[in-house]
């Protein structure tokens, strides 16, 4: 566990669609690389080196200056045995750690109960996006899941503190009926119940909050910028989490403007991400994890590229131990998955332990479905 007086705290932010990876860290000095990508293969002259073979796309230049810190992981060749090409059911595999059956509790929300069992704190688990993701979802875990952090809060359009907290009362006793009426209905009237309780919390974050980072005004920005202000209001938050728009990276066509148009978008939202913590002495208790469902096919199809299977992933943080992760797998025909495919070689359980035991200091089998060796990158 690292030594800090404060919490330490986890952040994800999931590229939806399958982000391909040969062309976000490419295997510059593999000459296979652009025997196999005639039309999508990165001008030498453009690719930000960070290593004698590797590179990054010339758009993530925000991202390299995390790796001249020291603070930057990547993790190659990331993925999992028997790869899915199915984004919802790679994306469940990620999220349950359950990559041989249907999992109906998620990681992080299993990590959440290991650190809060008895549900204290309503606002340890905060989602920002429209809907739960799986990696948070377990019975009893409350979770906040908030699609506008500026406008968060039920009921606030009731003018009137009296009035207000009569609707709200009314809105809570909705939910009595339904105890004891089965794991579902309680369920339900628990996150209702509990919603109650976080909401007008997490509403008071943007009052809070005073800064002279600039976020763009995409989604992938607005809801970082809502991490950082949930981070800094002290709420007592440990697991933030949010995704990019659906399926944005799936560049089956048009690759080369939308994989640069998305990272350009990701790349800096990071650095402001930590220019901000940083500007407030926030930064040192915080990891952030970026991971994909997928890589995508080594050939391209001329336009874009097709589903693959093992990918990258990275974490970016002041306690981090820069480096590369696993290794490149091979682009030789003989060594690739079936159907043309990067093989995985690191397991991405390999890298929840280490966040799991060695930064949220928990022990990692239960939560992730045995026993993993860990990437040590933390």
């Amino acid at each position: 566990m690292v030594s800090t007086s404060k919490d330490s705290v986890f952040a994800v932010l999931s590229l939806s669609g399958g982000n391909d990876g040969l062309n976000t860290v490419i295997p510059r000095s593999n000459g296979l690389y652009r025997d196999y990508r005639p039309s999508l293969s990165i001008p030498e002259d453009q690719i930000i080196p960070v290593t004698d073979d590797l590179g990054f796309h010339p758009t993530m230049a925000p991202l390299k200056k995390f790796w001249d810190e020291g603070k930057l992981a990547i993790f190659l060749g990331i993925g999992y045995p028997n790869a899915s090409y199915s984004h919802f059911r790679s994306m469940d595999i990620w999220h349950t750690c359950e990559p041989d059956t249907q999992g109906t509790e998620g990681w992080l929300g299993r990590a959440i109960k290991e650190m809060d069992p008895t549900g204290e704190n309503v606002l340890m688990g905060v989602n920002f996006g429209r809907g739960l993701p799986r990696a948070l979802a377990k019975d009893g875990v409350p979770v906040a899941s908030v699609g506008d952090l500026e406008t968060y809060g039920l009921l606030t359009g009731i003018d009137g503190e009296d009035q207000r907290t009569e609707a709200l009362d009314v809105f809570g006793r909705m939910y009595s009926p339904a105890i004891g009426r089965g794991a579902v209905m309680d369920y339900i009237k628990q996150t209702g119940t509990d919603a109650l309780k976080g909401a007008d919390i997490l509403a008071t974050a943007p009052q809070m909050y005073s800064s002279d980072v600039e976020y763009s005004n995409t989604v992938v920005g607005q809801y970082m910028k809502n991490i950082a202000q949930t981070h800094l209001a002290g709420f007592g938050t440990r697991i933030l989490y949010t995704t990019s728009p659906y399926n944005g990276f799936d560049t089956h066509a048009n690759q080369a403007a939308l994989h640069a148009g998305l990272w350009t978008d990701v790349s800096n939202t990071v650095e402001n991400f930590f220019a901000d913590l940083r500007s407030h002495d926030a930064s040192d208790n915080v990891t952030l994890f970026l991971f994909t469902e997928f890589g995508r096919r080594i050939a391209d199809n001329g336009s874009g590229t097709d589903h693959g299977a093992g990918g990258v992933a990275f974490a970016v943080g002041e306690h981090v131990k820069g480096g590369v992760y696993g290794e490149y797998p091979s682009l030789e025909p003989g060594q690739q998955e079936e159907g043309g495919n990067l093989k995985f070689n690191l397991d991405f359980r390999s890298v929840y332990t280490d966040i799991l035991e060695d930064w949220l200091g928990l022990e990692a089998a239960p939560i992730v479905g045995g026993k993993f060796e860990k990437a040590g990158f933390l």
